[in-house]
């Protein structure tokens, strides 16, 4: 499983890997330079507080590094953190045939691949934004880790595909045994209500790298 002290870690790592301080790192992605001070890493009353990952997006896009690159840093050898290399597919085949099976599980093996932290679902995936209908916060050509055995809240972040192949990434409004109700982030994008018949599955996005 993803561990918050991995997370704090591989930021840590990154800092260092291009000659900086967690503080410098954090003021060249455009943060205050605080963000990622170890007094702000746990609350006053003893939580954990995790970076969002806007900040980590920032980061990424101000030093140039990748997710896979990222996720080499999580993990130490003292704390065993575990990643594996998981599907990454992109819309176009996401809605075409033979890539998912009626669960939303990717099947055959005709993709790319992308290491991500263990995220306790064998069949996460991960999935190349198309479009701008979650601008600003999913922008064309991001990359998002689906996970089909996570539990869907509303409000969540969710990719879903409809019977007729449509993939789409929106948050999930509300969701009925007759129907799914979508909203879209950007305004420019009607929101969508898909009747159960024309869902052929849903799942929770549940990390985001721009």
């Amino acid at each position: 499983m993803l561990k918050h002290s991995d997370v704090w870690s591989a930021i840590d790592r990154l800092a260092h890997e291009y000659g900086l301080s967690a503080s410098g790192l954090a003021k060249k992605a455009g943060l205050d330079p605080t963000t990622f001070n170890k007094s702000k890493r746990i609350t006053r009353e003893g939580k954990l507080r995790w970076p969002s990952t806007e900040s980590i997006s920032k980061v990424l896009t101000a030093t140039g590094a990748t997710l896979g690159e990222f996720v080499t840093f999580i993990g130490t050898a003292d704390s065993g953190g575990v990643y594996r290399h998981i599907p990454l597919i992109g819309f176009a085949q996401a809605g075409a045939d033979g890539f998912f099976d009626d669960a939303g599980y990717p099947v055959g093996g005709s993709w790319d691949e992308v290491p991500f932290p263990d995220v306790g679902d064998p069949h996460a995936f991960a999935l190349e934004i198309s479009g701008n209908s979650m601008e600003p916060v999913f922008r064309d050509g991001d990359t998002v880790i689906v996970s089909p055995d996570s539990s869907i809240r509303r409000g969540d972040r969710v990719v879903v595909k409809t019977t007729d192949g449509e993939i789409l990434a929106k948050q999930l409004r509300r969701q009925t045994a007759r129907k799914v109700e979508l909203q879209s982030i950007n305004n420019e994008h009607d929101d969508r209500v898909i009747g159960a018949e024309s869902l052929e599955w849903i799942a929770r996005i549940v990390w985001a790298s721009q």
